[in-house]
Formats: structure tokens, C-alpha cells, sequence
């Protein structure tokens, strides 16, 4: 039996809001989409559990825009996340899809930013706030945000918020807000912390699960590598040299691990880069910058500071250290094979962690392949052979006319043709990445 196909005309949505929202690319709905727009339309509250890439901002962010009173510039909702990225992009994202609705104003609040202009953007009327728990305390306590009309509560990546250690914070808030009220939790995962915190700050909530954890890793093709700890950087520089990646991201478990691996990977003659949480807010925009111009090719990152990543140009994910739920596995993996295209994840187990990675298995229902850690002797004959692949390619695609001048100018000074093609192939079989 087909599926009828749903429309964002079947949602009960301003002509405005669907104006926005196909502006920026969306056809139909995301399944999260679907499944929580009318609820929240009717004012109940959600448990959402859905990961990065779903489409879940517009899940609550178009009934929020639907619903929010642009005549008033009284605070009417609240969106709490975990990272400045995180908060940043969903700001962004209901400010375009809001581009043709009049009288809406969006104001993000994070730490490492001046306070005193994010007072000025909320004293001018800003209908939805969108921040971090530190700063939105800072806030509130003073008294620069008023929380007595916030009618919409919405958490975003909960998760994440409880583990980074918000949870006092976010308790806060949510008591510093009014009573009746509609509250939100969307989540990639739901640990039992989270399930006290609905249970505390929500009345009788819907839970909508669209969490595909088969489908989503059965587009990767996934290898694991059993190694110690020791040889873990050797083997992923011997792994990015081998496949010639342009673009990797590579996740470990601590902060300390990440800079470790950054300054190995630096000494190897890689593009490189980190996330993590001590990095301050201007140099992380410029790693990121960085990353979607492709001005470097590896990106080291922790977990927490890798959410709100939105790049689709990543070929490999490394699991530098597994990680330590295997739910966070799927949305590591997630990162590669988007917009269409292959991708690759490689994770690196030590014998300790076996027992680790069959859960893994069985948590995705995918086979994750034993590979072999190619040798400097097999990484130097891959080059050798995409080198001379390339080669054959630009002498069939000709137009090498001011190349043959530079040649035969070497030649007329007295070089074999054979000795200057050898220098040639020298320099290109030596050259670092």
C-alpha cells in the first residue's frame, strides 16, 4: 500500500512560513517533521528523540513562528542549547525561515560574545531567545530577561546539555519560567537523566522516536582496527595518506586526547585543526571556516563540540577512542555519506573493547569489517598509481602547449627529457600531503 505524501500545505502553516521554508530547500517534510509539527500545533508537549540532520529545528520551529505574537516584543520562548554552535545555527535557521514574516525578531545569547549589545538586541523586543544555559542565567539574574511571558520552553539536544554538567542550570531556567507553559525536549538519545527532567517539567508529553540508527549507518562503509592505544595516530596518518582524504573528521573522548592528536598530526605534515570546549568562540568560526573552504583537511573534535557541525563534504569519520554510548556511535558516523555522496568510518579498538564494538554491531545492525592498517611500502605504491593515473589523465586531456615550452627550455640547457620526467616524478612522490 503507498504512503500518501505529506506537504508543508498539509501542516495548517502561514503562506509565509511555507514560503520561507521552500526558499531554503525543503520539499516535503523530514519524518520528525510529520510527526511533531501538528502536535505541537495543538499545544501538548513532545519528547522528540531525533538526531543531528533530521530536520528537527523546523520541527519546532515553524509551529513556534506559527504560533509567536509579532505585534508584542514581550519574550514569548525560550530555545536552550548546548554549545554557542549549536545556538548560533538554530538562530540562523528560524531567522530564514521567518524571512517573510513581519515583526519577528530572534536573538542568540552565548558566552564569548559582549553581554552588553545581546541587552541592547533583547531590550529592542526579541519574541524568541535562543541561548545557552550559562549565559541565559547571566541574564536572567540581570534582569535584562524577563521569563514571566515565555508561553514555549524548548530544549535542544538535551543530551548534551546534561552531560556537559547544565543540568542545576537548566532546572533553573525551567523554574524561573511560567508554570503553564508548553515545553519541548528534543534529544539524539534518551538517558534515564532526561527521562526525570520530563517527567518533572512536562505535562503528560508525546515521546516521538524517528531515530533510524540502521538506515543511517547502512549508507558507511565501516572498518574497525584492533591496535593499542600507542599506534593509534601511526595508523591514522597512515590511513588519511592511503586514501588520500581531502576532508576527515577524527573524535576523542577527552579534550587532553584531542590536542595530543593535534600536535602528532601537525608534526606529520597535515592541514589540521581541533574543537573542543576550551577553544574560544572566535578561533572555533574560524575552524570551521576553514573546514568548509577545505583550507584544512583533518579536523580533531570531542563529542559536545562537534554538535551543530553541519559540513557535507566530510569522506572519512575516525573513532579515535570508541565512544562511550553506542548511540553516539550513529550520529558520529552520520557526519560522512551526506548530500548523496560515499563515506567511510574507521574505529579503533583495543582487545578491551571488543565486547564494546559487538554491541555497537548489534545497536546498528550493520558488520563492521576487520581492516588492515596499510604499511608505508602499500601507501607509497597507492600513490605511485594514482599519481600515474593522473598523469595518463592530463596527457589525454591535452593542452599542455605552455607546459612543452617549459620542458623543452630545460632540454635546450642540456637535461634528458627522461631526467627532467624522473624530477618531475620525484617531487611528486616525495611531497607531503
Amino acid at each position: 500500500m503507498e504512503t500518501e505524501t505529506i506537504t508543508f500545505n498539509d501542516l495548517y502553516l502561514s503562506r509565509e512560513l511555507r514560503r520561507g521554508i521552500t526558499e531554503m530547500g525543503y520539499r516535503e517534510p523530514t519524518d520528525i517533521q510529520q510527526k511533531a509539527i501538528p502536535i505541537i500545533q495543538e499545544g501538548r508537549d513532545i519528547i522528540g528523540q531525533a538526531q543531528t540532520g533530521t530536520g528537527k529545528t523546523a520541527a519546532f520551529g515553524l509551529p513556534l513562528l506559527d504560533s509567536v505574537n509579532a505585534r508584542s516584543k514581550k519574550t514569548q520562548a525560550m530555545i536552550l542549547c548546548p554549545t554557542r554552535e549549536l545556538a548560533n545555527q538554530v538562530a540562523d535557521e528560524l531567522i530564514k525561515i521567518s524571512k517573510y514574516v513581519e515583526g519577528i525578531k530572534i536573538v542568540a545569547v552565548y558566552g564569548g560574545k559582549p553581554i552588553g549589545q545581546q541587552i541592547r538586541d533583547i531590550k529592542k523586543g526579541a519574541q524568541i531567545v535562543v541561548g545557552t544555559p550559562g549565559r541565559v542565567i547571566d541574564h536572567i539574574e540581570r534582569r535584562t530577561l524577563r521569563m514571566d511571558n515565555i508561553e514555549v520552553m524548548i530544549l535542544d539536544e538535551a543530551d548534551e546539555m546534561l552531560n556537559m554538567g547544565f543540568r542545576e542550570d537548566i532546572e533553573q531556567i525551567l523554574d524561573n519560567a511560567p508554570v503553564e507553559r508548553q515545553t519541548l525536549f528534543f534529544s539524539a538519545t534518551m538517558p534515564k537523566p532526561i527521562l526525570r527532567l520530563t517527567k518533572e517539567y512536562q505535562q503528560n508529553p508525546e515521546h516521538i522516536n524517528v531515530v533510524k540508527r540502521e538506515l543511517t549507518a547502512s549508507k558507511v562503509e565501516q572498518y574497525y582496527f584492533e591496535m593499542k592505544g600507542s599506534q593509534k595516530a601511526d595508523a591514522v596518518r597512515r590511513l588519511i595518506e592511503a586514501n588520500n582524504f581531502k576532508s576527515c573528521l577524527i573524535f576523542c573522548n577527552t579534550k587532553r586526547e584531542v590536542d595530543a592528536l593535534l600536535v602528532k598530526l601537525k608534526a606529520y605534515g597535515h592541514s589540521v585543526d581541533a574543537l573542543h570546549g576550551d577553544i574560544k568562540q572566535n578561533q572555533r568560526e574560524i575552524t570551521m571556516k576553514k573546514l568548509r573552504d577545505e583550507k584544512i583537511n583533518v579536523l580533531v573534535a570531542t563529542d559536545v563540540a562537534a554538535r551543530g557541525l553541519d559540513v557535507d563534504n566530510i569522506e572519512a569519520v575516525f573513532n579515535y577512542d570508541l565512544p562511550h554510548e553506542t548511540e553516539i556511535y550513529v550520529h558520529r558516523i552520520g557526519r560522512t555519506a551526506r548530500a548523496g555522496r560515499p563515506g567511510i568510518a574507521y574505529s579503533f579498538v583495543t582487545r578491551r573493547e571488543m565486547g564494546k564494538l559487538r554491541a555497537i554491531q548489534k545497536y546498528t545492525k550493520t558488520k563492521i569489517t576487520l581492516g588492515k592498517v596499510p604499511s608505508y611500502k602499500d601507501i607509497e605504491k597507492l600513490k605511485e598509481t594514482s599519481i600515474a593515473d593522473e598523469v595518463i589523465q592530463t596527457m589525454k586531456s591535452g593542452k599542455l602547449e605552455k607546459y612543452d615550452n617549459w620542458v623543452n627550455q630545460l632540454a635546450d640547457e642540456g637535461y634528458e627529457y627522461n631526467e627532467i620526467a624522473s624530477a618531475l616524478a620525484k617531487i611528486l612522490l616525495t611531497k607531503k600531503n
